[in-house]
């Protein structure tokens, strides 16, 4: 059964879910920086911003807790859940300070955006709060809390992409990597809490992210994932409308930056993440579509299907729309894999809404979904407007229904892949044995096979030979190719 969790899913990384950023940095230096990272990829590839600004003042990553001058947590708004764990392990880390006072306790993100004056000052379980554009400011932070002030800067900016910094890559040696294209969102869906923590919409230059990624692929990376809280919203000297800005600047949208990083190499593939319904274009499928490097997999979040739901969510489409977003896709990638977010019981839900998510779901029949039950989330429209009137007990019944049908979808699904020959590309051990490997075909899936004489990076051919509702398992069929197109 897939997870159910809500935005992208790269395993490491979920909303709500904690990553440690534990390997160590080749910069040395005498002070120790312990990060962890919680939420969404974006927070992840945030976390290797600040581990690259700190590196600058001589602080290297630590595994060890104890050995830490320094603790940051990059942090999630976007459920209760998220940041009742951060809490729980701010107390941990408070604690620790009575056992080392010199030590110095710091958040990061959107809950240091939206929290800052109760763990500043009320609660006082940080020492420093540092908002999501706010990191260039951290050594001046560090500074102030070594005068033995609480140090805070939570300030957003219509520029800041930090498109200049090269990020601390945190996994040495890995084949997948985060490249953020762009910050901020517009949207204003009546749940989200995002447009309040990470402000408006900025593009990155696309120049520096082309290079960013030739970098990567240079250092052995062979895989990239584009973020953005929309994507599809990227724009590059374009207003709002589509119209060219500078006429003297060349102008690019999200598909044509997609055929630039693809460009970069046929051996490095592109993912991204994630796309808005709303504004998801046939240039961008057809970019998919021509190259073959480009991922056929699309995260594309319905959250209800039914309409009225997703106009008191703000969504900005119909259950109509999103499905003629689907046919497209079927229509113009044709082998294209497609996920998705849902929220149990928004505001006002009724039992023939609801049904009408578990008939949308049966008419798309998703690879998989992140699921959730709604939780209200402050300073949002929803909060503001609607009432949180599902019973809790009828909010989880309702996921409950939604997670068995995802479950059978995702196993039907990859039932039907049973007998094909995949092209994987080898990210390393399986998590349960040693002897086997694992990595994603285009479409996304996990495939665990036994290693043999293969190695990180590479692309092998595999046959399916069994499945569960989360993972193909397969035999390899033959070696690594060699200077062809994935």
């Amino acid at each position: 059964m897939q997870p159910n969790k809500l935005n992208e899913p790269l395993d490491e990384v979920r909303q709500g879910e904690a990553l440690m950023l534990q390997n160590e940095t080749q910069r040395v230096g005498d002070k120790k920086l312990f990060l962890e990272s919680y939420g969404c990829q974006m927070n992840f590839s945030d976390s290797e911003v600040v581990a690259s600004i700190l590196a600058g003042e001589g602080y290297c990553t630590t595994r060890n807790v104890e050995d830490a001058d320094l603790v940051l947590l990059n942090t999630c708004s976007i459920r209760d859940n998220a940041e009742q764990r951060v809490r729980k392990r701010l107390t941990e880390f408070k604690s620790l300070k009575k056992k080392k006072p010199e030590l110095v306790v710091g958040i990061l993100g959107c809950m240091a955006e939206r929290l800052k004056k109760n763990l500043l000052e009320e609660e006082q379980l940080v020492d420093l709060v540092a908002g999501p554009d706010a990191y260039r400011d951290l050594p001046n932070l560090l500074d102030e809390v070594g005068t033995g002030q609480r140090a805070v800067n939570v300030l957003l900016s219509r520029e800041e992409t930090y498109a200049d910094i090269t990020p601390v890559r945190l996994d040495q040696g890995g084949i997948s990597a985060f490249v953020t294209i762009m910050r901020g969102c517009d949207n204003m869906c009546s749940f989200c809490v995002v447009p309040f923590t990470r402000g408006r919409e900025r593009s990155r230059n696309p120049q520096t992210v082309v290079e960013e990624c030739r970098s990567l692929f240079n250092n052995g990376y062979r895989e990239v994932t584009l973020l953005g809280q929309n994507v599809d919203s990227y724009r590059w000297n374009l207003s709002s409308k589509g119209e060219i800005v500078d006429h003297n600047e060349p102008s690019v949208n999200f598909a044509q930056l997609l055929i630039m990083v693809a460009q970069v190499s046929p051996q490095l593939r592109v993912r991204f993440s994630t796309s808005h319904p709303k504004d998801m274009t046939d240039e961008v499928l057809e970019a998919i579509a021509q190259y073959a490097n480009i991922c056929k997999y699309i995260h594309l979040p319905i959250q209800s299907g039914n309409s009225s739901v997703l106009y008191r969510m703000n969504r900005g489409y119909t259950r109509d729309w999103y499905l003629n977003r689907i046919a497209a896709i079927r229509k113009i990638i044709p082998n294209c894999a497609i996920s998705t977010d849902i929220i149990a019981g928004f505001c006002g839900e009724t039992e023939d809404e609801h049904s009408e998510t578990l008939s949308l779901m049966s008419e798309v029949c998703f690879d998989y979904a992140y699921m959730f039950k709604y939780s209200e989330r402050p300073k949002t429209l929803a909060e503001r407007k609607f009432t949180d009137d599902v019973p809790d007990e009828t909010k989880s019944r309702r996921l409950t229904e939604i997670i068995e049908l995802q479950t059978k979808h995702s196993l039907f699904l990859n039932q039907r892949q049973v007998g094909q020959v995949q092209e994987v590309l080898v990210e390393g051990p399986s998590k349960r044995s040693a002897q086997q490997f694992c990595g994603r075909n285009s479409q996304n899936n996990m495939v665990v096979f036994d290693k043999k004489n293969v190695a990180k990076g590479s692309y092998v051919h595999v046959k399916i030979t069994d499945c569960t509702s989360a993972t193909l398992l397969g035999v390899l069929v033959n070696q690594e190719k060699e200077q062809q197109t994935p």
